[in-house]
């Protein structure tokens, strides 16, 4: 589509972006979900240092990101079995 200018805002400091028309909604629900992490950080925690935060958060999504990696992989694994065992009984099947 092409690529416009959007302002985003990020534990109060705001950074100008040119994004792709299509990723402004992505971008705008990732810097939501930030902010309101280090608000949730902030109330339970004794943490008022907004690089402290910001390492909590960015440690939160980034482990989020490896689980979801790690059972992806394994899914992949099952399915790949789960193909072949088809394939096999399929060849069984065809060849009879």
């Amino acid at each position: 589509m092409g690529e416009i200018s959007i302002k985003i805002n990020i534990a109060d400091r705001i950074y100008p972006l040119r994004v792709d028309m299509e990723e402004e909604e992505v971008i705008r629900r990732a810097a939501k979900l930030i902010n309101d992490r280090i608000k949730e950080f902030q109330e339970n925690y004794a943490v008022r240092d907004k690089q402290d935060l910001l390492s909590m958060c960015v440690l939160h999504y980034a482990t989020g990101m490896l689980k979801a990696e790690r059972k992806s992989s394994t899914d992949e694994v099952g399915i790949v079995k789960a193909v072949n065992e088809l394939d096999g009984m399929l060849t069984e099947f065809f060849n009879k």
